[in-house]
C-alpha cells in the first residue's frame, strides 16, 4: 500500500490518500494536526493511528511513499 499527503486550499482541508499497489486509490480521509484519524478499520489499518499520525507528521505534501507500519 501507498500513502501520499495532499495539500488542502482555502475551504478544502489537507487529506490522506491510500493506494494499493497497482496505484489505484483505495481511500482518502482528511488530516488536521491534533485530530484523531477515523475509520482506518476500513483500510486494514486499526490500531496503528499513533504510527500513522507520526509517519504523517513528517511526510512531506506531494511524495507519494510506500506505507510500512
Amino acid at each position: 500500500m501507498y500513502i501520499i499527503k495532499v495539500k488542502g486550499k482555502k475551504k478544502i482541508p489537507n487529506y490522506i490518500q491510500l493506494r494499493d499497489d497497482n496505484f489505484m486509490l483505495v481511500g482518502y480521509f482528511s488530516f488536521r494536526e491534533g485530530r484523531p484519524f477515523r475509520s482506518l478499520d476500513k483500510f486494514g489499518l486499526s490500531g496503528k493511528e499513533k504510527e500513522l499520525e507520526k509517519l504523517v507528521e513528517k511526510m512531506p505534501f506531494g511524495k507519494l511513499q510506500k506505507l510500512e507500519i
